[in-house]
């Protein structure tokens, strides 16, 4: 990924989808005017804080892509795998952003499509052929409810698109040497993807059913056995969109549990913290 700013804002762009032209952001925390413990940049207002500055702050992240509010939808968010197919149309409906779904997918020009993060994975989608993008929000609900496959069954279904001619993009999420997680929930996410990305012991390497995954050494400290087991949430949601067909996939690999002083991190963070934005439109 690519880091940009503007003005005080930080966001990121995916090669790939910077190469073909989509304009979208990956904001970090930095650049807003929420108060600690929401400083800075927090784009949801789920997590205590008030109304105004995060309006003022989702108007920031929109001003640095040339967006505009009152283009801009968002979702209630369900951790689930409900698609939402939005159009222009959706902002004149009273009540719209207050649609329960985990992801949005378009093909209307300048229409703005926007969600909010703290550890799940943000994922964009891209088809170049048909002109359509989507986002979705895949937690590790939301991966074993394959809301990474619904999202690329509904541009299927919506416009036509092929699996293969879709770029997708996984943003900054918890990584594996902090997403520590029980048995029973490493088992779901686990049989929700064919790769094998529960981690166990010291050594770095996955275990379960599905095909080889290499996984990328802990910066922290390493696992022991004694530890619950870890989850690879980078490589769950890219075995998702792997086994949905999609063609190119792009993992920016940032943990935002390690690197708080960019991204808000609930699990880092204790719950007491925001949510950064990621924001996707065709220009």
């Amino acid at each position: 990924m690519q880091r940009l700013t503007h003005h005080a804002l930080a966001y990121y762009q995916f090669a790939a989808l910077r190469a073909a032209n989509v304009n979208h952001g990956v904001f970090t925390r930095l650049g807003g005017v929420s108060e600690a413990p929401w400083a800075s940049l927090n784009m949801s207002c789920s997590t205590g804080d008030a109304a105004e500055p995060v309006r003022e702050n989702r108007r920031r992240a929109l001003d640095a892509l040339g967006l505009a509010p009152e283009r801009s939808l968002t979702s209630w968010l369900v951790h689930g795998n409900h698609v939402r197919v939005v159009s222009r149309d959706d902002l004149r409906i009273v009540g719209a952003n207050d649609v329960r779904a985990d992801a949005m997918v378009t093909r209307d020009r300048g229409l703005a499509l926007t969600l909010r993060f703290a550890d799940c994975a943000p994922v964009l989608f891209y088809d170049p052929l048909k002109g359509a993008i989507g986002i979705a929000h895949a937690g590790w609900r939301g991966i074993v409810n394959g809301v990474l496959i619904e999202t690329v069954r509904a541009m299927q279904r919506a416009f036509g698109s092929r699996p293969q001619d879709i770029i997708a993009g996984i943003g900054p999420c918890i990584g594996p040497d902090k997403f520590e997680v029980d048995e029973a929930v490493a088992a779901q996410i686990q049989a929700a993807v064919r790769a094998s990305v529960v981690l166990r012991g010291g050594d770095g390497k996955t275990s379960g059913q599905g095909k080889e995954h290499a996984s990328p050494s802990f910066p922290g400290q390493p696992i022991t056995s004694k530890q619950k087991p870890h989850v690879d949430l980078w490589a769950a949601a890219r075995s998702q969109l792997e086994d949905a067909g999609v063609g190119c996939i792009e993992v920016a690999a940032i943990c935002t549990a390690n690197n708080t002083h960019e991204w808000f991190s609930h699990r880092a963070e204790q719950g007491r913290t925001g949510r950064f934005g990621v924001i996707v439109a065709l220009d």
